[in-house]
């Protein structure tokens, strides 16, 4: 099976859960959950799930659990894959 990994940056306690773009090769995402016994990083694997149309439990956390900067394994998705589902919710 085909798999990804993403580098995501995080923004907590927002003012909702959002995609905000690329920044070169980064996913930019913000979650209104805090970042507090893994709650942001749960909000986080929710909003990627629904933007990739994908079972959360696809979505693996690699590295950044107390950080805000973020890689995640994405299982069943190859990268062209992944582009053209994020690039088709910021249009």
């Amino acid at each position: 099976m085909a798999s990804v990994r993403l580098q995501v940056k995080v923004s907590p306690k927002a003012a909702r859960d959002a995609l905000l773009g690329w920044h070169e090769a980064q996913l930019k995402l913000s979650v209104t959950a805090v970042p507090e016994r893994g709650k942001a990083n749960a909000a986080v694997r929710e909003l990627l799930a629904d933007l990739l149309r994908i079972p959360k439990s696809r979505i693996t956390l690699l590295r950044g659990d107390t950080s805000s900067q973020k890689l995640f394994e994405i299982e069943g998705l190859d990268e062209a894959e992944l582009r053209r589902r994020i690039d088709a919710q910021t249009k």
